[in-house]
């Protein structure tokens, strides 16, 4: 692929590399995850390329070569702020199916928006979501209790020592985070689209780095009302969903639009409640928000807010970006090879997704007619 646009993006970021060759494979790769047809095996990107034979070199560049990928990840983080502002940094697990047993990290887990078990790997991504695209820029694959207390599995995925940050779901979802909003400028607010078994923790976190954060929850998650004026006041822990079903009355309509091209306005009744953490001491409040699409139904989507003075409809906005991340996953992330690692290597899922994200972030811009090179 002789494309100017993406030989000026492989230069910027494959710059941390300290060999030519790790450039030379980094561009390769990079071009064949845009080229390749079918799932992005290295087998199939090295067909793309035209030699059959890069295979096993570029299996090494993937799966057993030295390169560190969280210096590609900042700078894809830095192109990306450099081509529109972030909205929000979306956080959202991404379930990735698997048939064998050998994958670093393969078990039983749950698919939160599909309410179903499957098997395979459950890797949390946080994205930056603008106004009309949005791109990956930092991954935790999650390891489950079978993994990580085997330490013959351990050993064969060659999993760092230390890594333990990626075996519990908050875990995983705020270290995902953290390390993401390490390299910004700018704090725009975190929307964690995933119901957290800590959210309190978990929201304390975000805040401690100066981040705000829109969190989902359940209907059974439990807060206390925080407004003199409401049901449920002084009556100590209560469900998000009675909660919000005791001020029906409070809900107004708004109007939000849908990711995809032409999809019409649509509109939506939320409401908006202060409340506290349970057990919480010194806890400043925060805001208990409802959506509704059916006013005869309990709410559809519900989220805690760490800043109460959020107005409404930005916060409907926010929430709504996820479905931003959703599409654009759906129709870019898994054509470029975000689900598509094979090997068995913990370093080498890191490397091949951290390349898949660069080959996403390429194309979305592309199709937003935004820069894609360093300025």
């Amino acid at each position: 692929m002789n494309d100017p646009g993406l030989a000026a993006l492989s230069e910027t970021l494959f710059a941390s590399f300290s060999r030519r060759d790790q450039r030379l494979r980094g561009r390769q790769y990079l071009a064949g995850l845009l080229m390749a047809e079918g799932r992005k095996t290295v087998r199939n990107i090295a067909a793309s390329l035209g030699d059959p034979a890069l295979e096993q070199r570029l299996h090494h560049f993937i799966s057993s070569s030295t390169w560190d990928w969280r210096p590609v990840r900042r700078t894809l983080a830095t192109l990306l702020s450099q081509a529109g502002p972030a909205r929000a940094w979306v956080v959202r697990p991404m379930p990735i199916p698997k048939t064998g047993e050998h994958s670093v990290g393969v078990a039983e887990a749950y698919d939160p928006h599909l309410a179903r078990v499957f098997r395979g790997q459950q890797a949390f991504g946080v994205w930056h979501a603008s106004q009309d695209w949005s791109a990956p820029v930092g991954w935790r694959l999650f390891l489950p209790t079978p993994w990580a207390h085997d330490h013959v599995k351990l050993r064969r995925a060659r999993v760092p020592e230390g890594v333990r940050a990626e075996t519990v779901d908050g875990c995983a979802v705020s270290a995902a985070t953290h390390s993401a909003l390490g390299w910004m400028s700018t704090r725009s607010p975190v929307v964690v689209d995933y119901c957290l078994s800590e959210v309190a923790a978990t929201v304390r976190a975000f805040g401690a780095v100066g981040a705000p954060v829109v969190a989902r929850v359940g209907p059974t998650t439990r807060f206390l009302v925080g407004d003199p004026s409401l049901p449920g006041f002084g009556a100590g822990a209560l469900d998000a969903g009675r909660i919000l079903e005791s001020v029906t009355g409070l809900r107004r309509p708004l109007e939000w639009s849908p990711p995809q091209a032409g999809a019409l306005p649509r509109s939506s009744l939320v409401a908006a409640v202060r409340v506290a953490f349970p057990g919480a001491r010194d806890d400043p409040g925060a805001l208990l928000f409802g959506e509704w699409n059916d006013p005869h139904r309990p709410p559809r989507n519900l989220w805690v807010v760490d800043t109460p003075t959020t107005p409404a409809r930005t916060l409907l906005h926010l929430t709504k970006l996820p479905d931003q991340v959703a599409t654009d996953l759906s129709e870019v992330g898994a054509g470029v090879g975000l689900k598509d690692y094979e090997g068995r290597s913990f370093q080498g899922w890191h490397r091949h997704i951290t390349l898949a994200s660069a080959a996403h972030a390429f194309t979305v811009l592309r199709r937003a007619h935004q820069p894609v090179s360093p300025e």
